[in-house]
């Protein structure tokens, strides 16, 4: 008897086919988001779970009772309760790799659409300011020959710095918990303290995973640190700024601007300071989303939890599952 997979969101036909071809499949079709009530309801005879960024706690594993696997289509997953899945016997899935190319160009993208304020100025033509050519109140500043700031070295982190490098010309200091001969032997890439970094960086790049350790990394001591001239990114969670703190010092120019793709609530509230800042680039959490990327997040997932389901170990088991046994 095939096991029972229910999927909280559509899914790709491709990746429906797959999931048919291997499982009992429930999908969620609806544009809205079930409510929690509902999602308890679906997944009380489920054995696998596909998701993205659903919160997996006590509550919905009691919910859950035959619950084996959980598949989340995000490399990130501190919505999932690790002691408590592992408590329940339950395995957690991730897709890292697929999708870092694609948060790369976006990473790209937010800093020169910062650097060169391209929003902003967006705007001003649309409302009709545009009246005579340019002055120095359209200029922004140079993205090729700075330098760029990157904290944690994984595998977008890596692939940030083979943009900026051998694309932009920049110079790479990087911040991680452990150096990378790799990276600095293949892009000039220096390793840095994070004081180092954030005083030297022309873009300061925010990359590492949200963890307690990073939970806050960045506060006003942090942007105090920075040139007036620097930019802030953000593409991994909003959680490892202080967001309050990033605003007084984007209010009071302690730095020039910032490009955003994540924040501490999303969506991110009408009522937020943010968004009446012109030096602030808003992104509405796309890091990943490409068609193509997006698809292969999907599949990578059904896969992820197919193998799971089948007693098998995941290809991307998440590590805290590997380190308390599971294989």
């Amino acid at each position: 008897m095939k096991p029972y997979i229910f999927a909280d969101r559509p899914l790709p036909d491709n990746v429906k086919a797959y999931l048919m071809e291997h499982s009992a499949l429930d999908v969620w079709e609806g544009s809205d988001t079930l409510t929690r009530e509902a999602l308890h309801a679906r997944l009380a005879e489920a054995e696998g779970y596909l998701t993205a960024g659903r919160r997996v706690d006590k509550e919905l594993l009691a919910a859950a009772p035959k619950l084996k696997a959980v598949s989340t289509i995000s490399v990130g997953y501190n919505q999932f309760d690790i002691e408590e899945m592992a408590a329940a016997g339950v395995i957690g899935t991730h897709t890292p790799h697929v999708l870092d190319d694609s948060v790369a160009d976006l990473v790209l993208a937010l800093m020169l659409g910062s650097a060169r304020r391209i929003a902003e100025l967006d705007r001003y033509v649309r409302e009709g300011n545009w009246k005579r050519g340019d002055g120095e109140n359209l200029f922004g500043i140079d993205v090729h020959h700075a330098t760029a700031g990157i904290i944690g070295m994984g595998r977008i982190g890596e692939a940030v710095a083979r943009r900026t490098a051998l694309g932009f010309g920049m110079k790479v200091l990087y911040h991680n918990r452990s150096r990378k001969l790799q990276v600095e032997a293949k892009y000039g890439a220096a390793f840095a303290t994070l004081d180092e970094l954030l005083q030297h960086s022309d873009f300061v790049i925010m990359l590492a995973p949200l963890t307690e350790d990073t939970k806050g990394m960045l506060g006003a001591r942090e942007f105090g640190m920075m040139k007036n001239s620097a930019i802030l990114i953000n593409a991994s969670r909003g959680a490892t700024l202080d967001e309050e703190a990033l605003i007084q010092a984007l209010e009071n120019g302690t730095i020039r601007g910032a490009g955003l793709d994540v924040f501490e609530r999303e969506p991110l509230p009408l009522d937020n300071r943010l968004m009446k800042l012109n030096n602030v680039v808003l992104l509405p959490h796309i890091g990943s989303a490409t068609s193509k990327t997006r698809n292969d997040m999907a599949m990578l997932a059904a896969e992820n939890l197919v193998c799971a389901l089948k007693g098998e170990t995941p290809s991307c088991l998440i590590p805290e599952f590997k380190s308390l046994g599971y294989r």
